[in-house]
Formats: C-alpha cells, structure tokens, sequence
C-alpha cells in the first residue's frame, strides 16, 4: 500500500523530533522507551492540535471582537461573547482533529460512542475555555490593563496542560475491552499450516 504525502512528511517529521528528544537527553544519560517515545509523540501531536485549534480560536476571538466594536453596544461584554463564539467553534474542530489524529481507537478497546465523547470534550474545554478564560480574560483585561487582544494568548501557559490532561484520561479515555469481547483474528501462518 503506497503511503500518502501527508504520511511521509509525518515520519520524517517524527524522526526529527525523537532525533532532537534524544541529543536533549544523551547527555544525562536517559533514553525512553518505544512506549515512552510514542506517548511523547502523541502529546506533540495534541500540541501541533492545539496549535491549529489555538490559530483557529483566535481568528474566530479577533473576527467577533471586530464584528462588535464595529456595530457598537458591547462594551464590557464583547470579550465574554467573543471568547464564547470563539470556544464552541473552535472545540468542535479540536474533537475531529484529536479523534482523528492524536487520541485513535485501540483495536482491542471498546468502541467510543462519537456524541459522548463530543459531550465530554466540551465539558473538558469548557472548564478552561470559557470558565478560566473568562475569569483570566476579566483579570488581564480589566484588573491589569493588558490588550484584550493579547489576553486568550496569555491564557493558553495555563489552559493548554489542563486541556491535554483532562482530554487524554477523561474525554478520550477508552476502556480495554473484556477478554470474551476481543474477536480473535487467525493467525495466517496458522491457516497455512492446517492445509
């Protein structure tokens, strides 16, 4: 099976990244694991997510910001519908980007159901994407003065580990299923020999 481009550019970029972890690491003396490496990669693949959610959630912020400073009234409250609009869009294209890319289904683990894995992907980013944003947004902005514009990029030093933690073991959390559910595929070599 030909491997597509998007594929390839992954591998390489794989082994550039392990390349650079291990030169980092050679001269404590520390190597990892393959189970190590693959869940470092995994959480790179959530960052590199989380880098295009981020772009993704900040265009929608800055778009809406603009929208209403231009048609006026939402003084005080412009920040708060921005980062809401901005979090509902923005976390629906996080789920299809971690469903797909970082937190796959295992083989020989239950099926996830897609809507309550949606359902608790949204409660997860909700706790830092509207509850701490806001609360954070409402520290920087109005308690500290900093640019309303610059405030949801402050907030990610904070958000982001909480995301990726509670996404990781909760949200995508995929239970081993039980040995009398694990179908049993036959072993190829096995069939040739009983001809």
């Amino acid at each position: 099976m030909k491997k597509s481009i998007g594929t390839k550019i992954w591998e390489i970029f794989e082994r550039f990244v392990l390349f650079c972890l291990r030169l980092i690491l050679k001269p404590v003396k520390k190597t990892l694991t393959p189970a190590q490496e693959q869940a470092f990669m995994q959480f790179v693949k959530f960052a590199l997510v989380g880098v295009t959610n981020t772009c993704m959630s900040t265009f929608i912020y800055w778009l809406v910001m603009l929208c209403l400073d231009k048609i006026g009234g939402f003084e005080g409250v412009d920040i708060f519908i921005a980062n809401t609009i901005a979090f509902i869009l923005s976390v629906l294209w996080s789920y299809m980007l971690n469903s797909k890319l970082v937190f796959k289904e295992k083989e020989d683990g239950e099926k996830r159901v897609w809507w309550k894995t949606l359902l608790k992907t949204y409660a997860a980013y909700a706790f830092t994407g509207l509850g701490l944003n806001n609360l954070l947004s409402y520290v920087w902005v109005a308690l500290l003065g900093i640019n309303k514009y610059i405030a949801p990029l402050i907030n990610l030093v904070i958000s982001v580990p909480i995301n990726y933690i509670m996404n990781k073991f909760w949200a995508f959390r995929q239970k081993d299923k039980e040995p009398a559910q694990i179908e049993e595929k036959p072993d190829p070599d096995t069939e040739l020999n009983d001809v």
